[in-house]
C-alpha cells in the first residue's frame, strides 16, 4: 500500500506543480545555479589538482633541484664573488662525493641564442646544456628518437632534442630526427623530440619561459661550443638537478645539500633548493582551501534557493488552504498533507539538480574553452551537488509541510 500511495503523491505533487510551471521553474532556478556552480567549482579544482600533479611528477618527487639565483646588480655580483665563487662543476663533484642517497645528477646551463635557422615562427627556444640523466631525473616522454647519449656528451657531439613547441616551431609538423637545426654559429642534428611537458611556474630561473620550447644538447657541447655574450654577471651554471635513490628521505638529503652548499659558498645566499615532494604537499593543501572557499560561494546559491522553495511552499499552502481543509474532512491525516508539500518541495530540488547538473557541465566546458583552464568533472561531484540539492528540497520543505499540517479542518473550510 505505501508504494502506491507514494506514487499517487507524486503524480498529484507533479499535477499541482505543472499547473503553475513558471512560478515552478523560477523557484527551481537557484537550484539550478547553485548545483552548476559547486560542480564547477569542483571541475575547476580537480583540473588545476591534475595539473599541479603533473607538474610535481615532471619536477620529480625524487628529486632535488639547486638553482642559481642571479645578482640584481654589478655590484651585488662583486659582493658575492669576494665569498662565493657561485654554482660550479666544483658543486656538483663535491654532491657527488658527499651525498649518499645520490642516485643520479646532471648540471644545467642554459643560453638564450641570438640565431637559429629555421627561423622560428614563433619565440627564439632556449638552449639547454645537460647530462644524458636529465632525462631519467625529469621523467621526460620522447614522442620521436631518443635522447642523446653519454657517449654524445664525452664526445661533445652536434647533436639536439627538440622540446615538442621547439619541434613544431622550426621544423613543422613533420618528421624531424635526421634534420638539422642552427644555433648561433652550429648546425645541431635532431636525434629526438619530446612530448608535450606541463608548462608551470618553476622555482628559479629555469621556470621563466615556456618548457616546451627548449633545445637540449649534451653539456660538454654546450661548454664547447657556446658562451653567452650577453651577461657576465652569472655562474657557471645556472642549476644541478638531482634524482635520489629509492626510498630516501628527500627533506633529509635536501639539510645535506643545502649544508654542502653553504660550506663551499661560505654562506652566500647565491642559490636556492627546491623540493618537489615538499612543494607538491604545499599545493595539495593550498588546492584544498582554495576548492573549500569556492564551493563555499558556489553553495550560497543552493541556500538562497532552499529559501526559495520555503517560500513558495508557503504560499501554496496559503493558496490552498480550502484544499487542505476539504483533505482533512475527507479523511487525510497529517502526515498525509506533510507528505504531499514534502514531496512537492522534493520534486523541485530534484528537477533543479537534474537542470543543474546539465548547467555545470555546460559551464565546465565553457570554462574550459574560453578561460583555458582544465576542467574535469568528477562522478563524485555530481553525486555531492545532486544529494545536497534533495536535501536542501528536504529540509526547507519540512517547516511548509508541517505548518500545512497543523491548519486546523473547520477554519480551512471557512477559509476564503
Amino acid at each position: 500500500m505505501r508504494i502506491p500511495r507514494i506514487f499517487s503523491d507524486i503524480a498529484v505533487s507533479f499535477s499541482n506543480l505543472r499547473a503553475q510551471k513558471t512560478r515552478t521553474f523560477l523557484t527551481a532556478l537557484g537550484i539550478v545555479f547553485g548545483v552548476g556552480s559547486v560542480i564547477g567549482m569542483l571541475a575547476i579544482g580537480e583540473g588545476a589538482k591534475e595539473e599541479s600533479l603533473r607538474f610535481i611528477e615532471q619536477l620529480g618527487v625524487r628529486n632535488i633541484l639547486i638553482e642559481s639565483r642571479p645578482a640584481m646588480s654589478a655590484e651585488e655580483f662583486q659582493q658575492r664573488r669576494r665569498n662565493s665563487p657561485g654554482l660550479t662543476e666544483r658543486d656538483v663533484r663535491i654532491v657527488e662525493t658527499n651525498l649518499e642517497s645520490l642516485e643520479t645528477l646532471s648540471p644545467r646551463r642554459t643560453l638564450h641564442p641570438q640565431r637559429v635557422v629555421p627561423k622560428p615562427s614563433g619565440d627564439v627556444p632556449e638552449l639547454y646544456g645537460v647530462r644524458a640523466a636529465y632525462a631519467p631525473i625529469h621523467s621526460l616522454k620522447l614522442m620521436e628518437g631518443k635522447f642523446f647519449s653519454a657517449a654524445h656528451d664525452d664526445q661533445s657531439a652536434a647533436v639536439c632534442v627538440l622540446g615538442e613547441k621547439a619541434k613544431v616551431s622550426l621544423l613543422g609538423y613533420g618528421k624531424a630526427v635526421g634534420q638539422f637545426v642552427k644555433v648561433n654559429d652550429t648546425w645541431l642534428e635532431v636525434v629526438g623530440v619530446i612530448g608535450e611537458r606541463v608548462a608551470a611556474s618553476q622555482a628559479g630561473g629555469a621556470g621563466a619561459h615556456d618548457i616546451n620550447n627548449v633545445v637540449y644538447i649534451p653539456l660538454n657541447t654546450f661548454q664547447y661550443r657556446y658562451w653567452d655574450r650577453t651577461s657576465n654577471m652569472r655562474d657557471d651554471l645556472d642549476g644541478i638537478d638531482i634524482r635520489l635513490k629509492l626510498g630516501a628521505d628527500s627533506i633529509e638529503s635536501s639539510k645535506i645539500v643545502n649544508a654542502i652548499l653553504n660550506s663551499t659558498h661560505h654562506n652566500t645566499q647565491d642559490f636556492t633548493v627546491t623540493i618537489p615532494a615538499a612543494l607538491l604537499a604545499q599545493q595539495q593543501q593550498t588546492q584544498r582551501i582554495f576548492t573549500y572557499v569556492m564551493v563555499a560561494i558556489a553553495a550560497i546559491s543552493l541556500l538562497v534557493g532552499g529559501i526559495g522553495i520555503m517560500n513558495i511552499v508557503l504560499a501554496t499552502v496559503l493558496e490552498r488552504t480550502r484544499e487542505i481543509g476539504i483533505r482533512r474532512a475527507t479523511g487525510a491525516r497529517r502526515v498525509d498533507i506533510v507528505r504531499q508539500f514534502l514531496m512537492e518541495s522534493v520534486l523541485i530540488s530534484v528537477g533543479g539538480g537534474l537542470l543543474g547538473i546539465a548547467f555545470g557541465f555546460g559551464l565546465s566546458h565553457s570554462i574550459a574553452r574560453f578561460a583555458e583552464w582544465k576542467t574535469i568533472v568528477t562522478s563524485a561531484s555530481v553525486v555531492i551537488a545532486f544529494g545536497v540539492s534533495v536535501a536542501v528540497g528536504v529540509v526547507f520543505g519540512i517547516y511548509p509541510a508541517m505548518k500545512a499540517a497543523r491548519i486546523n479542518p473547520i477554519e480551512a473550510l471557512r477559509y476564503e
